[in-house]
């Protein structure tokens, strides 16, 4: 960001707002919600549409991938005069439903120096610093491409992130999901499975004849709560903590006057680096032989569904050194470090053999009723991103 737009109250249009404040504005009012995960949601199309406008007489080469219709993704990329590293700066521009909102999500108003509305935090103000920073950092002389990814879809399945993969790459990338003003270094991973225990289907007043398969899934569920403890203390990450486990779903039976043939328990377990779904299905296996071999004609199986790896920065990289200088610079302080518990696009961007780090605004209410986004840390995403630019793509 320039010296002249340091504050984000200044008004560059006439209507007392910051350009970045009143592209923030202009996104929120548009409903982007995810289709996917509401019978409500409207999908990108519309908000693509607007940051297409904004970003077209900007300077920058503009990509429109939309494998799925009505779900685009937008790359601009402003390619260097060569001989640099290219940045990537990626972020989302899906939201959860609007029908959990308290109100009118995409009426945004400004109080107390924050501004509320679906998708303020989580994330159109990443989305906003993002655009203003490489519009105006492309402006002065650049050796690497600056590309921006606005993605559709990260708050389901992250199809974007993973269409852009196929044609864009780079030689670092900061994704700009909220983390407080604080520079993320690493996140959880995930792995999902079914547990599938057979019994025996017959007559509820036949139990010589019946297995029931519940019962039998209840005594795995216990040596899955010992295992939950147990993994609370083991060795921690020193961002992440412990790996936990937890059955998230149980399904079983299909009439009460009879024994269940077959009882489902969905577990899920957040993975620490190093863990993938070879560990957990070894681990849940152990658990599944010790109660066969005290229960004789106990009969399982297991059944892998969604992974997604775990994430973790090499802090060496010249993106994470680039960020921490910046943020530094930016804010006078040294930067703090953390780790994520959820899942982000991080890792797809790392398993593509990209170095990457995350790094966002503070704010508050993701996917909850109210949400709101401190408008003076989107002013400091901003010169933190227009920065790392500078340095990485010169």
């Amino acid at each position: 960001m320039s010296e002249s737009d340091d504050n984000p109250g200044r008004s560059t249009d006439g209507t007392g707002e910051s350009e970045l404040v009143s592209l923030l504005r202009q996104l929120i009012e548009v409903d982007s919600s995810n289709p996917d995960l509401g019978s409500t949601g409207r999908g990108e199309a519309a908000v693509a549409d607007v940051i297409t406008s904004w970003l077209a007489p900007r300077g920058c080469e503009i990509s429109r991938l939309e494998a799925t219709p009505g779900r685009p993704s937008i790359v601009a990329t402003w390619a260097g005069t060569g001989g640099g590293r290219s940045l990537m700066l990626n972020g989302h521009i899906d939201t959860v439903s609007l029908d959990s909102y308290d109100g009118d999500g995409l009426t945004p108003m400004i109080r107390d120096g924050a501004m509320f509305g679906r998708g303020s935090y989580d994330m159109k103000s990443g989305i906003a610093a993002m655009m203003v920073a490489a519009s105006t950092a492309a402006e002065r002389p650049h050796r690497g491409d600056i590309v921006l990814a606005l993605v559709a879809d990260e708050e389901f399945e992250s199809a974007g992130t993973i269409e852009v993969l196929r044609t864009f790459s780079a030689d670092g990338a900061i994704v700009v999901e909220p983390s407080n003003g604080e520079v993320t270094l690493a996140h959880r991973g995930l792995v999902w499975l079914d547990v599938i225990i057979t019994g025996l289907a017959a007559h509820g007043s036949r139990p010589d004849l019946g297995r029931d398969a519940i019962v039998q899934a209840g005594r795995f569920l216990a040596r899955l709560g010992d295992l939950a403890h147990d993994l609370a203390s083991r060795p921690e990450h020193p961002f992440l903590g412990a790996a936990n486990v937890h059955a998230s779903l149980v399904r079983g039976g299909v009439e009460m006057s009879s024994y269940p043939a077959e009882c489902t328990i969905g577990v899920e377990w957040r993975t620490l680096p190093g863990q993938d779904v070879g560990t957990v299905v070894s681990e849940i296996d152990a658990l599944l032989v010790a109660v066969s071999a005290e229960h004789p004609g106990f009969s399982y199986r297991i059944v892998p569904g969604l992974t997604e790896p775990p994430f973790e920065a090499d802090r060496s990289s010249a993106v994470v050194q680039s960020v921490l200088a910046n943020v530094e610079r930016v804010t006078g302080r040294p930067p703090v470090l953390r780790g994520e518990p959820f899942w982000t696009d991080c890792a797809l961007l790392a398993a593509a053999g990209i170095p990457s780090v995350l790094f966002g605004v503070t704010g508050g209410g993701a996917h909850a009723a109210s949400e709101w986004v401190d408008l003076a840390s989107v002013e400091t995403v901003a010169r933190v991103l227009e920065g790392t630019i500078d340095d990485f793509c010169a």
